[in-house]
């Protein structure tokens, strides 16, 4: 990998039980797998640290683990942006940002995930919590409430302000996963959990992100992924770096799922081939498409 990646790929998570034999290999110890995952993707989401700060101990493990081009995209902690809603924190987020030092050099972005609670008349709050950040921490805002998305005033000045203030907007694509039958229970449970909220391709900073919650039938991805065959070559060309998360409803196949979006968009920009996995490093990727 080259710091001159044109598109980070990434899942949600980096340490999966039912990856063991397909993806890291049979044999792989816990503690093995972020460096096995890192030798393929080139971000992650880092959800761990929206429920729970890490020890330092597991802070420079991480980064014992990753490689110079590797980059976290960590959530903050649920306390200061779903309890607080991003007020009377500051110390607990300086505490945070002193606690996760080891890895500031291989953050992409930190992202501020907002509860739909969090509405129009928040804005200010967010306003005065991002003076709590160095002006050069990348930062990433994803907002649930839905005057966000009303194409009005509401979310022409978010918009406005992410563009002034560098700060990407994270971008919630949960059409795959709503249009899949509710009959299995990990179906269910994501749908309850996953917002429903219109796709608004805009990028308001220079690494616009993509979560993509794809359906579970990994071929029945491709028609909702089209309008990203368009749209990520065209910020690329604008010298933009993407950043594409994959989901899936319970995570067994996100890895394959994955690489076959990446391969599509293979067919339509030139991007570095994805090592294999390492369970199979003999074995080259095949589309199912």
């Amino acid at each position: 990998m080259t710091p001159s990646l044109p598109l980070r790929l990434g899942l949600t998570l980096w340490s999966h039980p039912a990856w063991q034999s397909e993806f890291y290999g049979s044999g792989t110890q816990a503690s093995e797998r972020l460096a096995k995952y890192a030798s393929v993707f080139h971000t992650v989401e880092g959800n761990t640290t929206f429920y729970a700060s890490p020890s330092p101990s597991t802070v420079l493990n991480w980064r014992a683990a990753t490689h110079d081009d590797f980059r976290f995209t960590f959530k903050l902690p649920k306390s200061i942006t779903h309890q607080h809603l991003l007020r009377d924190c500051k110390e607990e987020l300086l505490s945070f940002l002193r606690l996760m030092q080891p890895l500031h050099d291989r953050i992409g972005m930190w992202t501020i995930q907002l509860p739909a609670a969090f509405g129009p008349e928040h804005l200010a709050q967010l306003k005065n919590f991002r003076e709590w950040f160095p002006a050069d921490f990348p930062l990433g805002v994803e907002v649930r409430h839905l005057a966000f998305f009303g194409k009005g005033e509401a979310e022409k000045a978010l918009n406005q302000w992410l563009i002034e203030q560098n700060i990407d907007r994270i971008i919630m694509d949960s059409r795959p996963v709503f249009s899949a039958l509710p009959n299995t229970e990990a179906v269910i449970d994501a749908q309850q959990k996953k917002p429903k909220v219109p796709v608004h391709a805009i990028a308001t900073a220079e690494h616009p992100m993509i979560r993509f919650i794809g359906h579970p039938e990994i071929e029945a991805n491709l028609p909702f992924f089209g309008a990203w065959l368009h749209k990520l070559p065209e910020w690329i060309a604008q010298g933009k770096q993407p950043y594409l998360m994959i989901h899936t409803p319970d995570n067994d196949f996100a890895p394959q799922l994955a690489v076959q979006l990446y391969q599509q968009l293979q067919q339509t920009i030139a991007l570095p081939d994805l090592a294999p996995f390492p369970a199979m490093p003999e074995q080259p990727q095949l589309s199912m498409f």
